[in-house]
């Protein structure tokens, strides 16, 4: 296969992914359509005079070897929809890319992929929805797919990198560059534990339009669309509508109800676009998950709480004693805490990895 040709078709002037694959299951490969008469391309279901009269094979292949240039330079691995390494949850998507480009070590064919979206404005309560969703699905051995934008999506890649966990950005521009600017040491950290994807060649700048047909390839990539805070007419909720159209799974986590970045997410639930998403236990129940037996606790249960504050130490105390869970109530109950303070006090145990939080706001020690 001659991979200088398999760049070059994404550079030929109104053949977009759909008619590139038409045209490379016709003529066998990507050389060959070089390689093809304008006789034998008019026969192709697709093409007609007026696109083969705009086909211009040199540029394209000048513009090919320029861009191997980069990614040989680069360290950049340039899959090919018939390559084994490519996505094979995208490969099944009927519009998905002919070529992608990817650099970092991410298994694009993970057992379990899910992408995490939402509003570039996240609050405080969707980052704590983040935190607490990435460290609960690391005993599911999960890569975690978002966007690199500002919000929702660079809150949950920095938890996975926090947390260890595999992590893959999909970029709306070329791999010679990063967007938004804030996040390129966030990138460049991926690189060691995950990675980035585009399908766009260098040189492509983050225009406006690239960023929904950036979002199918975050849809597609994916077992399940997870929407964490959104408006109505976010973006993530385009993913969402994307994840939907490929029969994929879509989650949301509710919010409070007036709340300008919740709304996304309770109309997807509303209207049946999403399912109700509370911790990562819903998410594995849905998808028939098991958790590996590799998996660890962060801290083992009988290490001492040295690090915990009187008021934690209680807590601690408490939920150490009891052999099953204990819901956030009786905790109010047995502490004698006002209920905003018991609240942060469990949160922050939690991202020290003292306790865990189960369904039904349980507690327990880990």
């Amino acid at each position: 296969m001659s991979l200088h040709h398999q760049v070059a078709l994404t550079f030929l002037k109104n053949i977009g992914p759909s008619l590139s694959k038409v045209l490379v299951s016709y003529f066998g490969d990507a050389e060959s359509v070089f390689k093809a008469s304008n006789a034998k391309l008019l026969k192709v279901p697709g093409i007609g005079t007026k696109t083969i009269a705009q086909l211009n094979f040199s540029e394209a292949l000048a513009l090919a070897e320029k861009e191997l240039k980069f990614i040989e330079k680069n360290e950049i691995k340039a899959l090919f929809f018939t390559d084994s390494l490519y996505p094979k949850r995208l490969k099944n998507c009927n519009d998905s890319p002919v070529l992608l480009y990817t650099k970092g070590n991410a298994n694009l064919n993970s057992q379990h992929i899910i992408n995490i979206v939402g509003t570039r404005n996240a609050t405080e309560y969707g980052k704590q929805l983040c935190r607490q969703l990435v460290e609960e699905l690391q005993q599911y051995k999960v890569l975690i797919v978002s966007g690199l934008a500002l919000g929702i999506d660079v809150a949950a890649h920095k938890e996975s990198l926090r947390l260890n966990v595999p992590t893959l950005g999909v970029l709306a521009h070329g791999l010679d560059r990063i967007y938004p600017s804030q996040n390129r040491a966030i990138a460049e950290k991926m690189l060691e534990n995950g990675g980035l994807l585009t399908e766009y060649p260098s040189g492509t700048v983050p225009d406006r339009e690239n960023f929904p047909q950036r979002n199918r390839i975050v849809a597609g990539i994916a077992d399940a669309t997870i929407v964490v805070e959104a408006s109505v007419k976010g973006g993530a909720l385009i993913t969402a509508e994307i994840a939907n159209s490929y029969n994929r799974d879509v989650f949301a986590f509710p919010g409070r109800v007036g709340d300008d970045f919740s709304e996304g997410c309770n109309f997807l639930i509303r209207n049946n676009k999403a399912s109700l998403l509370t911790c990562a236990a819903d998410l594995a129940y849905s998808m028939g998950w098991e958790k590996t037996d590799s998996a660890k606790p962060v801290i083992e249960q009988f290490m001492l709480p040295i690090d915990l504050s009187a008021d934690e130490r209680l807590i601690f105390d408490i939920l150490q004693q009891h052999k099953t869970p204990i819901a956030i109530d009786d905790l109010t109950i047995k502490t004698n805490l006002p209920t905003s303070l018991l609240a942060m006090s469990l949160l922050n145990m939690e991202m020290q990895g003292y306790i865990k939080s189960l369904p039904g706001k349980t507690y327990s020690i880990r």
